[in-house]
């Protein structure tokens, strides 16, 4: 077994040991020797959980999930949201509560059926909530979505959110919309989202993203016309930045960050960054 985080198909409940996490509303449980708790350990502390499952390996040792219905009080430990550990985690580790928070939030949500509103029941080796009564089956899935950076020479347009932290700008993205190409996507939500229409397309690499489940497809475009008009209630601010006068830009594990550190390093001629993996 390699070192580090492998996700695998599901692994048995019955099986005894391991290590789990913990997930609640408010992120997952943690203490000052990190998120990972010996399995029996903490089943006897009587959490109010709702599911298990069995996640993969970390370091070799299987992991499972115990997806809580509310926080709960464990001495010496406390809750801490999935955004916190992307600033502080090692990549594996975030790697890896990166898929619990997917499969925690997918568990979560369907807990009962869709269609006939019976209690769902999980489908051994397999990352499935299935109906008893009328056999509907919810696998865990995720939304494709694009992020792009559009580039005009030694400038590159970047836009905020009402949701970002102050003073920072990102790349644009947006979820793909039944029946259209990702190439489509990027065409369409740069135009709706700063009015700008863009050209030569080209893919870069993806990254899941766990806010909450999403595959983010990037890409880079070249500027091909139009005005900057920031979409209203979507779009805080949209500009062009130099790429030496550049403002606060995203965490640097992220796709977006890639992007932009990627087309700095073309143009200035530096080494090129890795997308993390």
């Amino acid at each position: 077994m390699t070192a580090g985080w492998q996700t695998t198909p599901p692994l048995d409940n019955a099986q005894p040991g391991g290590w789990v996490l913990a997930r609640c509303s408010q992120g997952f449980l943690a203490d000052s020797n990190g998120v990972l708790f010996p399995r029996e350990w903490l089943k006897r502390q009587e959490l109010p959980h709702v599911a298990e499952h069995g996640l993969g390996y970390f370091d070799g040792e299987p992991v499972w999930l115990l997806v809580l219905d509310q926080p709960a009080d464990v001495p010496g430990c406390h809750w801490q949201g999935l955004r916190q550990f992307m600033l502080q985690a090692d990549y594996p580790t975030f790697r890896m509560l990166s898929f619990a928070e997917q499969i925690g939030s997918w568990s979560s949500n369907h807990r009962f059926c869709g269609r006939c509103g019976s209690r769902n029941r999980q489908v051994p080796g397999e990352r499935c909530m299935r109906c008893p009564e009328c056999g509907l089956d919810s696998y865990a899935r995720i939304s494709p979505s694009m992020i792009v950076l559009v580039t005009r020479g030694d400038e590159i347009l970047l836009a905020r959110s009402p949701r970002f932290v102050p003073g920072m700008y990102s790349t644009l993205a947006g979820f793909v919309e039944p029946g259209e190409s990702v190439e489509e996507c990027v065409a369409r939500e740069v135009r709706e989202e700063v009015g700008v229409e863009v050209s030569d397309l080209q893919y870069l690499g993806s990254q899941g993203w766990p806010f909450p489940h999403s595959l983010m497809l990037g890409f880079h475009a070249e500027y091909a016309g139009g005005d900057i008009t920031p979409q209203v209630d979507e779009i805080e601010d949209a500009r062009w930045f130099h790429i030496e006068q550049l403002p606060p830009l995203p965490m640097p594990r992220s796709i977006a960050r890639y992007l932009i550190d990627l087309y700095l390093a073309r143009r200035l001629g530096h080494p090129e960054p890795v997308l993390p993996r």
